[in-house]
């Protein structure tokens, strides 16, 4: 017991709305449904828990999070109700006023199957009921970077890679599905391995609403093979599968707006990849955190992030890889306006995109970034930075239409976003003829897409059509892509900060 009052309980409790007795009384009946009907609980063990940072013995706080996540509809994980035992329980602030890792933040290594199972058994629990699973702030970005730095730039010992347990087989995953850990062999790894592959193209292709219950269900599984000991090459490739999964729920999960939700997953996958000894594949991650902030309108929490991105990527980063880190980083600086940081930065992924000889194959997570790839994000972010400088506009169309004269490989939800970056530039660059076509070119493509962001990004574009408005086309392009639009739902973590 700490003494202190649980902050981080004490919130949530405030959010749920339940009184003291109330959720003593859920406990002890969520307990007994989940295979405890001893566990008994008072009003007073729960003051002592909220008010005096007592911490309860197991089930009882993988019991609280069952119920948080339940009643709150979103994940709230063991660590969110500041419940884990090895933790500072609660406290937001030092003597010195430093703010706590957010959400736990490097946790132990030995705790990064244990929270990867319990955070992924949360989510399909949500996804069972129909809950929604938004409602929680998004932190900050310098927040995590600084929580992060140190521990990112060192390398972990792989004895450190699965929880030591007196008993091998022992696995404790939260929620409702329990996993019995139990070994895997080479066979086995390849074919997770090849199931990545699989839900990465149809990502891809459809956008990430019809796949992440799968996904997420993957991942669940496998952080249940990884709270078994196996050899050393074994258990560093389970990781990197582990890393590769939950970079996809985070991916799909930015896809389909549950922001917060797809902000944890990214801080797993980067969790996961250190752990396997993969620091390029932890910095990616952290990118792709980057890239949701950009989206959602941080572009100053996205520049904290690519900096640990890509000074904890390490030594062993590709050119093409650091090609890639740098786009995000030039889609930020252009969402700020800052032409100048901009286009040099760009001009640093051109150099470095050319000096991959390719002699080294890239990573599995990699093959995705092709030459399309950099003229799209490119077009991207000269089609940002026109906002602030209309002359930037055509570039913008330049770099599109290079991109979209390569799209040949079934990514449909990227062709969306250059057809949506070549429209705005064209608006932008006073050519409404121009971007009436590519306009209705996205629009026609969108009705077999899941995605959540190209919606984003029509939207955006829409709001360039007002100047056209009188003219007819555009007049009518205005009409069809009001009855095409889904209604905008709360998007959780959009503005609010930790």
């Amino acid at each position: 017991m700490s003494g202190q009052p649980n902050t981080r309980l004490s919130d949530l409790f405030g959010m749920a709305g339940w009184s003291k007795g109330e959720l003593a009384r859920l406990v002890n009946r969520q307990a007994a449904a989940m295979g405890h009907p001893q566990l008994s609980t008072d009003t007073s063990r729960v003051r002592r828990w909220i008010d005096m940072g007592e911490i309860p013995r197991d089930p009882v706080p993988r019991v609280l999070a069952a119920l948080f996540t339940e009643r709150l509809g979103r994940v709230v994980t063991i660590e969110d109700l500041g419940l884990v035992r090895h933790g500072r329980a609660g406290k937001r602030q030092d003597a010195a006023g430093s703010v706590e890792h957010p959400d736990g933040v490097p946790w132990a290594p030995e705790r990064t199957a244990a929270v990867l199972t319990e955070f992924t058994g949360m989510d399909l629990m949500l996804n069972r009921r129909g809950l929604v699973g938004a409602g929680a702030a998004l932190a900050a970005g310098s927040a995590l970077s600084s929580a992060m730095y140190d521990w990112l730039h060192t390398d972990p010992t792989l004895s450190a890679d699965a929880p030591q347990f007196e008993d091998p087989l022992h696995a404790d995953p939260a929620g409702f599905d329990r996993y019995e850990a139990a070994p895997i062999g080479s066979q086995e790894i390849e074919e997770l391995e090849r199931s990545v592959e699989v839900f990465r193209a149809w990502d891809a292709a459809r956008g990430g609403g019809l796949q992440r219950k799968a996904v997420v269900g993957q991942l669940n599984e496998v952080g249940g093979m990884l709270a078994y000991r196996h050899p050393d090459h074994l258990q560093r490739r389970l990781w990197g599968v582990a890393a590769n999964l939950a970079v996809l729920a985070g991916w799909m999960s930015h896809d389909v707006g549950l922001e917060p939700t797809a902000q944890k997953y990214f801080v797993i996958a980067a969790h996961a990849a250190r752990e396997g000894g993969d620091r390029p594949r932890a910095g990616e991650a952290l990118s792709r955190a980057a890239r949701q902030m950009v989206h959602l309108g941080r572009p100053d929490d996205a520049l904290d992030l690519m900096k640990l991105a890509q000074s904890g990527s390490g030594d062993e980063v590709l050119p093409r890889t650091r090609a890639m880190l740098y786009t995000i980083e030039a889609w930020a600086q252009a969402s700020m306006g800052k032409g100048q940081a901009m286009r040099r930065t760009l001009g640093q992924a051109e150099d470095l995109f050319v000096s991959d000889r390719g002699d080294v194959p890239p990573p599995s997570w990699m093959q995705m970034f092709k030459e399309e790839d950099l003229y799209g994000m490119q077009a991207l972010a000269y089609r940002t930075l026109a906002e602030h400088e209309p002359g930037a506009a055509v570039h913008a169309q330049h770099y599109a239409e290079k991109a979209l004269a390569l799209r040949v490989d079934g990514r449909q939800r990227s062709k969306i976003f250059d057809f949506l970056s070549m429209a705005s530039a064209c608006f932008i660059a006073d050519d409404p003829e121009q971007a009436d076509r590519y306009a209705r070119l996205a629009l026609m493509s969108m009705g077999s897409n899941s995605s959540h962001r190209t919606w984003d990004r029509l939207r955006q574009m829409y709001r360039l059509t007002a100047e056209y408005s009188s003219y007819p086309k555009i007049h009518e392009l205005r009409e069809e892509i009001k009855l095409a639009l889904p209604r905008p739902a709360s998007r959780g973590g959009n503005s609010a900060r930790a």
